[in-house]
């Protein structure tokens, strides 16, 4: 039976890959001074410089779930062609996007018994949330059933490691994820932390390194110290704040130290970002442990 991947704007996908795989993404929602924003438009290209840039000038962010009535059009469109769903969310963790859209399926479940509709938890987020996706379109193109993709990104989902650095604590402060106290000295010494998703969802700082260079080199020490093997034949996903150059810097560490030759790299979507602020760098990979 023919099944649909659904997973949303979090999960920082290329356009291309979306248009590749025929993947669905429910938009979450940010808004501006009083403005309401979708953080993905199908086939728009949006220039998320002027996002960060809004960021850096103050403007002060707030964030959304995607809308209920267009994530239900979107499930009913898929389930009257008479195809399965498989819906691939935003984790837990971090936002109530997983809980809305399950409670959604669940209610459309009773209303069409004759359809498959599965919900994963992904615990993921960013590129993270993107690379467990991407694997599990291409198991879906390759002839794996809803089931078998869906127990595989079950079973690897905790091995899917995420790592952020950001070059301004005082968005982490905003966001709640620091304290003043530790934002305003970190600031003054130039401090930048380390952090990752835990097997919970949930983003940690682990560790604290001085200065930029140093905090984008501790990602790939990170991954030198947890990838699965052969890393050379893994694809590797980076997304970024508005800092490419940062991104592209990372990526050739990658390259040179690992002989990696597939490495994507993307924006981070203005949800996610306005948490973490410009500069934000993350790493993904699969690895023995997050």
């Amino acid at each position: 039976m023919a099944f649909e991947i659904v997973t949303d704007s979090s999960s920082n996908l290329t356009e291309e890959m979306i248009d590749e795989y025929g993947l669905h993404i429910l938009p979450l929602r940010f808004i501006i001074d009083g403005d309401n924003y979708t953080s993905y438009l199908k086939g728009e290209k949006t220039d998320l410089s002027q996002f960060y840039c809004m960021m850096r000038e103050g403007k002060v962010v707030t964030t959304s779930l995607p809308s209920l009535e267009y994530s239900e059009k979107l499930l009913r469109s898929i389930l009257d062609k008479g195809n399965d769903v498989l819906y691939l969310g935003f984790s837990s963790g971090l936002s109530g996007t997983f809980e809305a859209t399950d409670i959604l399926i669940r209610q459309l479940a009773k209303e069409y018994p004759d359809r498959t509709l599965v919900s994963v938890d992904t615990l993921a987020a960013s590129g993270g949330e993107g690379l467990l996706v991407w694997h599990a379109a291409k198991m879906a193109r390759e002839g794996a059933s809803l089931e078998e993709v869906a127990q595989w990104v079950e079973d690897n989902k905790l091995k899917l490691a995420h790592w952020f650095t950001v070059d301004d604590l005082m968005f982490l402060f905003r966001g709640g994820r620091v304290s003043k106290t530790s934002a305003w000295a970190g600031t003054l010494l130039n401090i930048k932390p380390v952090m990752h998703v835990d097997d919970e969802g949930h983003l940690i700082p682990l560790e604290k390194v001085r200065g930029r260079k140093k905090s984008l080199k501790a990602l790939v020490d990170h991954m030198e110290q947890s990838a699965i093997a052969p890393v050379a034949d893994q694809t590797v996903f980076i997304t970024h704040g508005d800092c490419l150059e940062d991104a592209q810097y990372v990526a050739g560490l990658v390259k040179e130290r690992f002989g990696v030759k597939d490495v994507v790299i993307n924006w981070v979507d203005p949800v996610i970002g306005a948490h973490s602020g410009p500069g934000t760098m993350a790493l993904f990979f699969l690895a023995d442990k997050r």
